[in-house]
């Protein structure tokens, strides 16, 4: 599903896409950012991405060869899938580049319409270590826009090649890349009348899949810590809901705090100190802060209602929940000591799960309304409401890093998958899962 959009504003858009290419061919032309200009959204059949040429890796030998091959794959996966940048055909290419450290031949390229063009080099050294290379050039000014060398763990390659696609990105688009970043998510398996969920985490691609859990106790809500390797979930080990801790390192867990009551829908504060969640009561459910380091409890929310799915701002200083405390389950924000508390969401239908922007302008949320479930976008003071996509079952959306790309979960009826889809509601795509998977969370930039 798609934006719509108002006739009566599709001219004006046209005019305005058509000065902002026009801005792009001049950035193209003089090396800057290509989409440094380029914000809101676009409609599909005007947009194009930046084209590049990624050339394979070169290597010293057959098996640095073939890891060349993977990490350029990796490295044109990651940049086609964020929808702006389109990597060409190899097959086209005319000249074959062996030397990543040699100026191209920049008439081949332009001949076959890359406005940028990438490679590089990888080979194991005598101890083992990988060693990887690579420049980025615009090929109508013949000027290098990036580069860098890599020695680390073989193990290490595909994050090396996540690396070097995020440089790429932010090179072209001005924003910061999200490729080297991970997911946590839960994973399912079994009969949809007896599934087993277990804690799992993968690269954001879908590579290096790791379960966290053993699926003995139903998980929900995985969420990281923005600024150590932990993540806090929902547990219902024991029987009833609880909130743990877990570090990713050493795959420790330990229950939060001995809390009054059952606890659920954690996250972490933007500086890792604290976490926000919901304890429930004779009924219903209240918002609290607990500070790691004392334990100490702070009530947040306290009424004859369900508050939940609390989420910081990313200056900590305001927290987005929803509540139904006006009849229907509706987006609220208050001040992180849970004083001026005011609702944000007035368009038809229910909202939930919202979830701050990283950039801090914007909430996404999930919304249902005549019986379709819709992820969609707002402004803080609830303004400028947007639907990126909608369907049968979607719910919880998580942001990149960047803020440019929202992860999601979508049931059709025979299980959840996971999608990703662009700010502007374009370039909606299914993240493989190796099953059923549900409650995306996505992980700060690693690098």
């Amino acid at each position: 599903m798609t934006p719509s959009l108002d006739r009566r504003s599709a001219r004006p858009v046209r005019r305005l896409l058509a000065g902002l290419w026009l801005l792009l061919a001049l950035a193209v032309a003089q090396g800057r950012p290509a989409f440094a200009q380029i914000e809101g959204t676009v409609d599909a059949p005007t947009f194009e991405p930046v084209k590049i040429a990624v050339t394979e890796f070169a290597g010293g030998s057959e098996p640095d060869f073939e890891l060349g091959r993977e990490m350029t794959e990796v490295i044109s996966a990651d940049l086609e899938r964020s929808g702006l940048i389109l990597p060409l055909d190899r097959g086209s290419f005319i000249e074959r580049v062996s030397d990543p450290r040699r100026a191209p031949r920049f008439a081949d390229w332009q001949a076959i319409g890359a406005q940028f063009m990438a490679h590089g080099g990888v080979s194991r050294r005598a101890d083992g270590k990988l060693h990887a290379e690579f420049r980025l050039w615009n090929v109508y000014t013949g000027k290098a826009l990036a580069g860098q060398q890599f020695t680390t763990e073989a193990d290490n390659w595909r994050r090396i090649a996540h690396i070097i696609a995020d440089q790429i990105y932010e090179r072209l688009t001005g924003e910061k890349g999200y490729f080297d970043t991970r997911i946590v998510f839960v994973d399912e398996t079994g009969p949809k009348d007896h599934r087993v969920k277990r804690l799992a985490i993968m690269d954001q691609d879908g590579f290096n899949v790791r379960m966290l859990s053993s699926g003995q106790s139903l998980v929900l809500t995985p969420r990281f810590s923005p600024t150590q390797q932990l993540i806090t979930f929902t547990s219902y080990e024991g029987g009833n809901p609880r909130v743990f801790v877990q570090d990713l390192n050493t795959g420790r867990k330990e229950l939060i705090a001995d809390l009054p009551s059952m606890s659920f829908a954690p996250r972490f504060s933007p500086d890792g100190r604290r976490v926000v969640l919901s304890l429930q009561n004779d009924g219903y459910t209240t918002i609290h802060e607990l500070d790691l380091a004392t334990r100490g409890l702070r009530t947040l929310t306290d009424g004859r209602a369900i508050d939940t799915a609390p989420c910081y701002s990313p200056d900590g200083r305001q927290v987005v929940f929803e509540s139904d405390r006006e009849g229907t389950q509706q987006i609220y924000v208050m001040n992180a000591d849970g004083s001026g508390q005011r609702r944000i969401s007035y368009g038809d239908g229910r909202y939930s799960t919202p979830v701050w922007s990283p950039r801090g302008d914007l909430i996404a949320f999930t919304k249902v309304v005549a019986g379709g479930f819709q992820i969609g976008v707002m402004h803080p003071d609830g303004s400028g409401e947007r639907i990126l996509t909608g369907g049968f079952h979607n719910e919880g959306p998580t942001w990149a890093p960047n803020g440019r790309v929202i992860m999601f979960f979508r049931d059709q009826g025979n299980g959840p998958h996971l999608y990703s889809i662009d700010l502007s509601g374009y370039n909606e795509r299914e993240v493989p899962t190796p099953s059923f998977a549900s409650d995306p969370a996505w992980s700060p930039a690693l690098n």
